[in-house]
């Protein structure tokens, strides 16, 4: 009994000690939680611009799909597309890919909507009367906007490219079937002084024809392999795995030759089919991790296919900041109670939003044919439309 009496008391100690240090612990804290600089009319807001975003995709997604169906209905019964995969593998990734493209226009629609209703109502003429500055008003859509850009950013990065393999495969097999399988004079550096070539090369069966492989050391040829045939081996655990087949080895050293062998050989070499043969939209099938290897592996090679890639990479961080650019322009646009109605502002702001929109998707445009860094080509459209956010929110009320 004494014993626990005296445990109790050191634990009554003990707490008395700690207690203040976990006081001002929890207060130092406490400024590092956003949470608290959240009042109830930013809490507001933000409910109406995500639940109004959520809203205008849906609404506008749904009337692409009854387009989308009405326009490839033939092309699926001539090719006997089956219902689960039109559901399952081309319209549920049809949905968030192209939600996630436009998630820009939907980000200034949801604003144009429910700023001008606000302001309609005169209750931002309220806010800014009470003292609310233009710039205070902005932060729970710039809160928003971080929301939004981070959901925008990791499926595009790494959700979306996934799904699009699946529907541009379902394209393939049932709605245009001209998916490119097959490449012709393929020659490639697979490793420093390594020199690849396929005669031809078909995907479909991950196999070539006419192969050969070439070593370089000091500018002079060590090892020349060649073989009939090679074909990828899919079931591997680990990648560039191949099999020749019909092969022969001529090893060079000096002026001795040496001549080596076999009908199948399994060989290592840093290769896989996707730098073989490239498709329209391959880009969009990697995620940004992916792309970031492929472009470096490419670059290792020397070779002068990767500027798409390139493009592809960056434009997926420069679309994440559109929502701040078009919010700013959208707020900037709607928030001043106008007599005659929003009608003027809302197709200014709808044109500036799809131009926006018409620069992202030809960024790539910039790059290949202006031979523009690609870095610069992707962040163009955000370069010129932050500039005229600025100047939307010079002219904004205050």
């Amino acid at each position: 009994m004494t014993r626990t009496k005296e445990h109790l008391a050191w634990v009554k100690k003990l707490w008395s000690k700690a207690y203040p240090v976990i006081r001002t612990v929890a207060q130092k804290l406490s400024w590092i939680n956003p949470l608290r600089y959240l009042s109830i009319l930013d809490w507001y807001i933000i409910r109406k611009f995500i639940g109004t975003y959520f809203f205008a995709i849906l609404l506008i997604i749904s009337i692409s799909i009854v387009f989308d169906v009405n326009e490839n209905l033939a092309k699926f019964s001539q090719y006997h597309a089956p219902l689960k995969a039109i559901v399952f593998d081309y319209y549920a990734n049809f949905v968030p890919y192209f939600a996630n493209l436009f998630s820009p226009l939907f980000v200034f629609i949801a604003v144009i909507f429910f700023t001008s209703k606000l302001a309609g109502n005169s209750e931002i003429i309220a806010m800014l009367a009470a003292g609310m500055s233009f710039r205070r008003l902005m932060r729970p859509y710039m809160i928003s906007c971080v929301l939004i850009s981070a959901l925008t950013f990791y499926l595009g990065a790494y959700i979306i490219p996934h799904g699009t393999i699946v529907r541009q495969n379902f394209e393939t097999i049932y709605k245009n079937k001209k998916k490119n399988s097959t490449a012709e004079n393929v020659q490639l550096q697979v490793e420093s002084g390594v020199i690849a070539y396929i005669q031809h090369y078909d995907n479909n069966k991950k196999r070539g024809y006419g192969f050969c492989l070439d070593k370089f050391e000091d500018k002079k040829v060590v090892s020349h392999l060649t073989a009939t045939e090679i074909s990828y081996d899919t079931i591997s655990d680990s990648k560039y795995h191949w099999k020749v087949t019909n092969w022969k080895i001529r090893t060079l050293k000096g002026l001795k030759e040496h001549i080596t062998s076999g009908a199948v050989k399994d060989t290592v070499i840093m290769m896989e089919p996707t730098d073989l043969v490239y498709s329209k939209g391959q880009q969009e099938t990697f995620t940004s991790p992916q792309l970031l290897e492929y472009i470096s592996k490419q670059t290792s090679r020397g070779s002068g296919n990767v500027v798409q890639y390139e493009v592809e990479y960056h434009k997926r961080i420069a679309m994440s900041f559109a929502s701040f650019i078009l919010t700013t322009i959208g707020l900037s646009l709607s928030s001043r109670k106008r007599k005659g109605g929003m009608g003027l502002y809302l197709g200014i702001g709808l044109a500036l939003s799809f131009t926006y929109i018409m620069l992202q998707t030809v960024s790539s445009t910039f790059a290949i044919k202006a031979d523009t860094p690609p870095m610069l080509a992707a962040w163009i459209p955000n370069i010129i439309f932050a500039a005229v956010a600025y100047f939307c929110y010079r002219k904004a009320p205050n």
